[in-house]
């Protein structure tokens, strides 16, 4: 049971990831390879001022977004006016320098060796309510005005800018968002495992959680949802065939790729606030019956 818990929390986890990623890479089409570094900075910080200055969770959790927005902001202010490929290259070379930084600073971090003490915070309640709220901000944020701005530079940019589009301020917009939600999966991460090292924040993760964008379903939240709990699930249940999982993992995202280019789930959204109606209609069913 405690393995099942265990599986879950971390599939959750890795939703909020990958939900930043999706609000980059599937809204505005921009590629971040960086994006784990992200994820490294709201572990290290938070896990930092909750282990070294005895701040309570959630203060420490709130201020290591905030370093990591404003980080955000002086990497994102000069790459989102770069080309997409450019970008990628950008944010490549910020998460390296973040990985090197974090080996190199033994007295706060812990280097190579990793951050250990971390108080356990985290649960399986909170991974899920926190999930859940990520999820319906991401749902609410692609249908809002700048939403779909961000699709509109994603199809092309030049058409957007025609239209009085501020490309650079919808990009910055977007990327800030996925660099607030990536650092809050990774304070997560951090008070779940106990333990952070620099290995784990590394450019591999960063593809990672675009594989799972694009396998689900670039231009589908619905589909990097499914996407991630596939790719981050099927290792863990194929833990008995450990010498073979990497095998089938990687051929099933070979398949996907090359018999379904647009995902899983294409452009298909599952039409939440449909269910949500349904739901209210049956608890009033319930009542009235029950009255």
């Amino acid at each position: 049971m405690e393995f099942i818990s265990s599986v879950i929390t971390f599939t959750l986890i890795s939703i909020i990831s990958v939900i930043g990623v999706y609000i980059l890479t599937g809204l505005t089409g921009m590629f971040s390879l960086g994006q784990a570094s992200f994820m490294a900075i709201g572990a290290y910080v938070s896990g930092a001022l909750v282990v070294k200055t005895g701040m309570p969770f959630w203060m420490a959790v709130i201020i290591a977004i905030i370093i990591s927005v404003m980080i955000g902001f002086i990497v994102g202010f000069p790459t989102v006016r770069l080309r997409r490929d450019y970008i990628s290259l950008v944010t490549l070379g910020f998460g390296e320098a973040i990985t090197s930084l974090l080996n190199q600073t033994q007295s706060i971090t812990g280097g190579a060796l990793g951050f250990s003490g971390i108080p356990k915070r985290t649960t399986l309640l909170l991974a899920l309510i926190s999930a859940i709220v990520c999820i319906i901000f991401a749902s609410y944020f692609k249908t809002s005005k700048y939403g779909r701005q961000c699709i509109a530079v994603k199809s092309d940019e030049l058409a957007a800018k025609a239209m009085g589009i501020n490309i650079s301020r919808i990009k910055m917009t977007a990327f800030l968002i996925s660099v607030a939600v990536t650092s809050y999966s990774g304070a997560l991460y951090a008070f779940y495992t106990t333990y952070v090292d620099p290995s784990i924040f590394g450019w591999k993760k960063s593809a990672e959680w675009a594989i799972m964008v694009f396998f689900g379903g670039v231009n589908s939240l619905t589909g990097s949802i499914f996407g991630t709990v596939i790719l981050t699930a099927l290792p863990e249940v194929l833990r008995f065939a450990a010498a073979y999982r990497v095998v089938f993992y990687s051929i099933l995202v070979l398949l996907i790729i090359n018999f379904k280019p647009s995902g899983l789930f294409g452009e298909y959204e599952l039409p939440v606030g449909k269910i949500i109606k349904l739901f209210k209609g049956g608890r009033k069913e319930e009542k009235g019956n029950a009255a």
